[in-house]
């Protein structure tokens, strides 16, 4: 996040521009009239739009720019290689079986299907006491972020690394949970940044951490591409256990990690007591569009008053959401079968080979980049410039999208993320670029 006169500036699609400027004559003219519902205050606090549809407009002015020029986009974190055959033939099968008046099925259960439940279960925590019972199926791990900002109210505070996915700050800011952003800082008030940087390996000073109720918690982390150590979660984990505080524990990444570091927050001894994990099928079964995720939520956690968590987040569940897709859930089931789970292992495999040639490419160039291990997300360093204005100068020069890391928070300045979903000879022409340019 940067200061207020960068982030301010909206660009707007031309017809909507015409909108607005109409609307605003009309006003002036006394025919269009206001309703008496204010905004939401909260809502007043972001001073821009979400990362990256911000970054997508960008892509989008460029391209009005130069028509001609052949942009890669090594920016948002979407997929690129098609979903594995058998997942996309059983979503289909299902699909036009709901034609039939034996293979119809209408609402499922709020909680997702029973068998995906028990896959989950079985095939990420197949050596640790997580019950199906406990598994939540979902349309996304951003969707639950927001569906568990609901659980836990307007009340608590939070402490997030810095940086960070921009998602949890925006929906703490939009439940309540923050003050006002400071401008000199780029940070909202009564939010704990807990730096995380190479100069303490990625891992916050926990014991300069102020106590907050809730700490979100991203390993593999992005955008940085830092997989926690079993020590570091340990700590974590110990330091909640201590104030009393819940992780959530985002592990959307972990099909990526080739080392000995920790899948799952429950793999620590006491988790259980203290955490949460969200997750994903779309960065390692390509769902991004589909979309499915899940969430676990131990019986052991309870609230101060020693309500159980489990309880309140199935309430919310029913409240809220009528499940995922029943179409979706019969992919994520292909996903995880013995054929499905070796097709999306190729896959990751895939990326991880393009972030190996990315970060043999800015190696190359003198530049420290770091993550592409244990993560598809390469976090590159650029000592003394502004994030945004390397972002534009690679954009302007190379026609290859980044991010921008102050994007993810202040402590992301200096720092472009660049992602590694992307066609292989996408990659190595970029890298082509990089290497002309850099």
């Amino acid at each position: 996040m940067e200061n207020r006169s960068r982030y301010d500036v909206l660009v707007f699609p031309a017809k909507l521009g015409s909108s607005l400027r109409q609307n605003s004559k009309h006003q002036k003219e006394g025919i269009v009239s206001l309703t008496k519902v204010p905004r939401n205050v909260n809502l007043e606090k972001l001073h821009s739009g979400y990362l990256f549809p911000e970054i997508s407009m960008h892509e989008i002015r460029h391209m009005e720019k130069y028509p001609g020029a052949k942009v890669i986009s090594l920016g948002i974190g979407d997929t690129t290689q098609p979903i594995p055959d058998m997942v996309a033939l059983s979503m289909a099968d299902f699909a036009h079986a709901l034609a039939t008046a034996e293979g119809y099925r209408g609402y499922g259960a709020e909680q997702g299907n029973e068998a995906l439940r028990k896959s989950i279960a079985q095939n990420f925590y197949k050596d640790l006491p997580v019950k199906y019972t406990e598994v939540f199926v979902s349309d996304g791990s951003q969707c639950d972020i927001t569906r568990l900002q609901l659980l836990l109210g307007s009340n608590v505070t939070i402490a997030v690394q810095d940086p960070s996915f921009p998602a949890y700050i925006d929906s703490s800011v939009i439940l309540g949970q923050a003050g006002d952003l400071e401008d000199q800082t780029g940070m909202y008030q009564d939010i704990e940044y807990m730096k995380c940087g190479p100069q303490n390996n990625f891992f916050p000073e926990l014991k300069e951490t102020s106590r907050t109720d809730i700490i979100f918690f991203c390993s593999p982390n992005n955008p940085t591409g830092h997989a926690a150590t079993r020590q570091q979660l340990e700590q974590v984990v110990k330091f909640a256990k201590k104030n009393g505080s819940i992780i959530i524990f985002d592990s959307a990444y972990a099909a990526y990690i080739t080392d000995d570091s920790a899948r799952s927050i429950f793999e620590i001894p006491g988790a259980r007591e203290v955490a949460i994990e969200i997750s994903s099928f779309s960065k390692f079964a390509g769902f991004t569009g589909v979309r499915l995720g899940w969430t676990v939520i131990p019986e052991e956690l309870q609230f101060s008053n020693g309500f159980p968590v489990i309880k309140d987040f199935n309430r919310i569940v029913c409240t809220c959401f009528n499940g995922a897709s029943n179409i979706a859930q019969a992919g994520g089931l292909a996903c995880l079968s013995s054929e499905g789970l070796m097709a999306v292992r190729a896959t990751v495999d895939y990326y991880k080979e393009n972030a190996k040639i990315l970060a043999d490419t800015f190696a190359s160039l003198g530049l420290k980049a770091y993550g592409g291990k244990n993560a598809p997300y390469l976090w590159v360093h650029f000592p003394g410039f502004d994030s945004w204005e390397v972002f534009a100068q690679i954009l302007e020069n190379t026609h290859i999208i980044t991010v921008p890391g102050c994007g993810f928070g202040p402590g992301g300045e200096e720092y472009i993320r660049v992602s590694a979903f992307g066609h292989r000879e996408s990659i190595v022409e970029a890298s082509r670029r990089l290497k002309k340019f850099l």
